[in-house]
């Protein structure tokens, strides 16, 4: 198999195991066997640190014009294995959503800073820059094959709310944790020790109607 074919099995092996795995953090309190465990009550995410949030997506267009779409899809288990073997980089996590159409899908992200996005960006030895100057010269030949789009967010501590309510850790209470929540006097919820809140964690199964 010519070096082309090795990268190109390699590109989808690591599709696959994106689709096995659609949300990954990193720096969580609990192992990953935890992260799979629904917390009974209402929560709401430990921290109060500021977070950016960068969310990309892309939607398949024309099917039939494999050689237009299947490298932007390919490239982005790539990225990610890239950015969750670095601690240094500022990312923090991410979680992939397929839909709401067929043929679209976005990865929702997570990261300290927004400066931390950008440094990734523009940096010449990581993934995404060769990356994107392969699309664009891809852009016009494959005309319209495939659209991305990505949309980045700022955001300063208290300027967020996390809340969860009999879910196991996801989001940002999957990045620093969780603390019971209760409903606070002036609306919204403020973090609690009374029982009625607190954690019981359940094995995760299906609802029993009862």
């Amino acid at each position: 198999m010519e070096r082309s074919g090795f990268a190109h099995f390699a590109h989808v092996a690591q599709g696959v195991r994106l689709l096995a795995t659609p949300e990954w953090n990193r720096g969580g309190p609990d192992s990953r066997s935890e992260q799979r465990r629904v917390r009974r009550g209402r929560f709401m995410a430990a921290t109060t640190e500021p977070v950016a949030v960068f969310l990309i997506g892309a939607r398949v267009n024309r099917w039939r014009s494999v050689r237009g779409w299947l490298p932007v899809i390919m490239a982005m288990p790539g990225m990610l294995k890239e950015l969750t073997a670095d601690p240094e980089s500022g990312f923090l996590g991410y979680r992939m959503l397929l839909g709401p159409s067929f043929g679209e899908v976005t990865v929702v992200q997570y990261w300290r800073r927004a400066g931390d996005i950008r440094a990734y960006a523009t940096d010449t030895d990581r993934r995404h820059h060769p990356a994107r100057s392969a699309f664009w010269r891809r852009y016009f030949t494959s005309n319209g094959a495939v659209g991305i789009w990505h949309e980045m967010y700022s955001v300063r501590p208290g300027a967020y709310s996390a809340l969860y309510g009999d879910m196991p850790p996801t989001g940002v209470g999957a990045l620093f944790g969780l603390e019971p929540a209760a409903p606070g006097e002036r609306g919204g919820y403020q973090r609690s020790t009374d029982p009625i809140f607190a954690a019981q964690v359940t094995e995760d199964r299906p609802p029993t109607g009862e």
